[in-house]
């Protein structure tokens, strides 16, 4: 691993009206979601767990649904249609939501009513993950590095420039062209950092996964960050730490890699496919899944040394998924799944 030379954060909060006082008119003119009972038949992008019992999915149109069991589903009550990428409960009560037009929702209930904490249609751009470690502090991450940050459990965002992930032709030709044209130069900042597709919290270690092979990883909550060694260029879509101890992570193009020292080497697991690969779901037993296109399903026993593939019949994308009451529920294209399996 490799530290990347450490540049002070740039706040550029002033380019955007974050505080939710500020664009309390933005969020009187939204249009709340619109409920379907085919909700949960639609186009769904990720899925968590709230506590033990309780699922919540989001997606499309603002569509946010509840479930106790993986097969009934509940549209809760939520202000926006905008398209939802991410969704995260920090306990059972306290959950956030993210997407399009870095739209970030709060729920105080247990995902039931929604709240709007920040939308910005004039950035044209999607959030796609939000992670909170406590009430107070949270961080979301979106297309073309952005990265807001929250102390105040979401009331107020501020968004942060990471010159860390700047290649290093482009850390000069940024500082030529901010003493030459300021404008030119916050237009340059808003597009030239790669996608940050997901965040992944693992003990005090905070890590963030992206386009272009970035995979690097922080111990301050995200203030600064270490970038890992390029082992791959493609994108990384979903990360985790096995029971044994290892991490998997899996990204475009069917590529799983798995490290035994905590990143310090990767390994390359074959998988025999060139699906892109969305999400790795470990269970509370022996099995961990890598859901991908096109219906592939891929499954270990062996923590992760090795996979088969389990093709969905339908060829339905799958998207993001959780291991919950002993079945494997995932969202999709075509909306909830639970998953066929063979038996162990």
């Amino acid at each position: 691993m490799r530290l990347l030379v450490a540049f002070a954060v740039i706040f550029i909060s002033s380019l955007f009206p974050v505080c939710a006082d500020d664009t309390s008119a933005t969020f009187a003119s939204l249009a709340p979601a619109t409920e379907s009972a085919l909700a949960s038949k639609s186009l769904l992008l990720d899925i968590a767990p709230i506590g033990a019992n309780k699922l919540v999915a989001v997606g499309q149109h603002g569509h946010i649904l509840l479930s106790m069991d993986g097969i009934n589903w509940q549209q809760a009550n939520v202000p926006v249609q905008a398209t939802l990428t991410s969704v995260y409960f920090l306990n059972e009560q306290l959950g956030w939501a993210v997407g399009h037009d870095a739209t970030i929702l709060h729920s105080q209930d247990g995902g039931l009513n929604w709240q709007v904490q920040q939308y910005l249609p004039a950035l044209e751009k999607p959030l796609l993950d939000i992670y909170f470690k406590n009430a107070q502090q949270g961080l979301a991450v979106g297309a073309y590095g952005q990265f807001f940050r929250s102390n105040d459990g979401g009331t107020t965002w501020q968004s942060e420039f990471h010159q860390e992930f700047l290649l290093a032709d482009d850390v000069d030709y940024l500082k030529e062209l901010k003493a030459e044209d300021e404008e030119a130069y916050l237009d340059e900042i808003s597009f030239i950092l790669p996608h940050f597709n997901g965040l992944v919290q693992d003990g005090r270690t905070l890590f963030l996964l992206g386009e272009a092979g970035l995979l690097a990883k922080s111990n301050d909550f995200g203030l600064t960050w270490q970038q890992f060694d390029g082992f791959y260029q493609g994108s990384f879509f979903s990360m985790g730490r096995t029971k044994q101890g290892n991490i998997l992570v899996a990204g475009l193009r069917g590529h799983v890699f798995r490290s035994l020292n905590n990143g310090r080497q990767w390994q390359e697991i074959a998988t025999n496919t060139t699906a892109l690969l969305n999400d790795i779901v470990f269970t509370d037993e022996e099995r961990i899944f890598v859901l991908g296109n096109n219906g592939m399903l891929l499954i270990s026993s062996d923590d992760g040394e090795s996979f088969h593939q389990r093709p969905q019949q339908d060829g339905k994308t799958l998207i993001s998924g959780v291991w919950f009451k002993g079945k494997l529920v995932a969202v999709s294209d075509v909306g909830i799944k639970v998953l066929d399996l063979p038996k162990q």
